[in-house]
């Protein structure tokens, strides 16, 4: 199946972003959208080749941008410094998402009923918030993501979205205490949820890059192996048609 990428620009408040579209040119009509949302450096290659992947299995797959084209980090201090003040205003990191949600919905191959998100490490985090923002996507997914709840939201709305979190029980930059914070947040908002905690798996377990254990960032073949297969298994349960 030929897999066809582009780049594409769009505007949201006074600001330029570039994602990346990939689909299969082959298949006629409208199929299931699901955004990729990126780790705290910035829209990169191993999003894009996610992407590639989904369009591979039948869909269109937008990785999305929520710092601005061109905008990457090169080292932890400038990855930090791009994600922080998004997570310090996750209202703003909120409507960055849905615009990204609308672009994807706008491209001509994509089902605007049928879309879901999937996202790593910060992009994880972005995944379910866009699910906490009330937008009417099916699914959302979190691969080793980082699963703080909003400190300031009082009155946490419902959350229609299927949820999926994959997590390595390891992982120091969420653990035990925040994955039981987030399970009852799920209960709270009356999401259908579920959690798979890979054990011995700590953060990045689906990079191939990610090799600091002082860091906490260890890439597992078994359990990006595990993980693709749930993401795969998700989506198809999620995005299929009425009446499957």
């Amino acid at each position: 199946m030929p897999v066809q990428g582009e780049l594409i620009e769009y505007t949201f408040e006074g600001d330029t972003y570039e994602g990346y579209v990939a689909y299969d040119s082959d298949l006629e009509g409208t199929r299931p959208g699901v955004l990729v949302s990126h780790a705290w450096g910035g829209r990169g290659d191993f999003e894009n080749a996610r992407a590639d992947d989904l369009a591979a299995l039948g869909y269109t797959a937008f990785a999305l941008d929520v710092y601005g084209q061109g905008i990457r980090g090169k080292s932890r201090e400038e990855n930090r410094a791009l994600m922080t003040p998004l997570m310090e205003d996750r209202a703003l990191l909120q409507r960055r998402l849905i615009k990204s949600l609308t672009t994807m919905r706008a491209h001509p191959t994509v089902d605007q009923a049928r879309t879901a998100i999937i996202g790593y490490c910060f992009g994880g985090l972005c995944a379910i918030d866009l699910a906490r923002a009330g937008s009417n996507i099916l699914g959302a997914v979190s691969i080793h993501g980082l699963l703080q709840g909003i400190d300031n939201d009082d009155a946490p709305k419902p959350i229609s979205a299927s949820v999926l979190a994959l997590h390595g029980w390891d992982d120091p930059m969420a653990t035990p205490d925040t994955v039981l914070v987030f399970a009852d947040e799920m209960k709270t908002r009356q999401a259908d949820w579920q959690l798979h905690a890979y054990g011995n798996t700590v953060h990045a377990f689906t990079n191939p890059q990610a090799q600091d254990p002082e860091f906490g960032t260890v890439y597992s073949a078994l359990a990006d192996q595990r993980s693709w297969l749930a993401i795969t298994d998700f989506l198809s349960e999620v995005l299929a048609e009425s009446g499957q």
